[in-house]
């Protein structure tokens, strides 16, 4: 099963925009991203319907983030984008007949819902201020070491 790589892309594309300092263009985002401008207006264009991005037109218009990055969450932005699939792993059949595949498959449910739901609950705890902290630490870092090695 293809791996669903969405959030993934969407919070990247979130944090690319808050970098920008200032209206984002879906060109611009799409050169980042290493995909097709369209890709990105169809991706924002569903954050817009959720609140979390606004575009303005016109020259020196784009994208910009909504609200402020401590009031956007992963669960957020997961939501936003349609819930898709959390595990590529499920039952062999949904509606077995044999009484083993039936203790199976309850026993892979219930493991399947829990692990959702701790998953959905650490989604809720992330903020995009969190990421966007976390990349300027991960920038400050590679800074240091690069310094480090021209005057080691």
């Amino acid at each position: 099963m293809k791996r669903d790589s969405r959030l993934s892309g969407v919070l990247h594309v979130l944090l690319h925009m808050a970098e920008a300092g200032g209206p984002a263009t879906s060109e611009s985002l799409a050169k980042a991203m290493q995909t097709n401008p369209v890709v990105i207006r169809r991706i924002l264009a569903g954050l817009r319907e959720a609140g979390f991005v606004r575009s303005e037109k016109g020259h020196g218009g784009g994208w910009t983030i909504a609200r402020d990055l401590t009031a956007i969450t992963m669960r957020d932005v997961y939501d936003a984008i349609g819930r898709p699939h959390l595990m590529a792993m499920g039952n062999r059949t949904e509606a077995p007949g044999c009484l083993v595949e039936q203790a199976v498959n309850a026993a892979l449910d219930t493991s399947f819902r829990g692990a959702e739901a701790l998953l959905l609950d650490r989604f809720g705890q992330v903020t995009l201020a969190m990421l966007a902290a976390d990349f300027h630490a991960r920038m400050a870092a590679r800074t240091i070491s690069a310094q480090e090695h021209i005057h080691g």
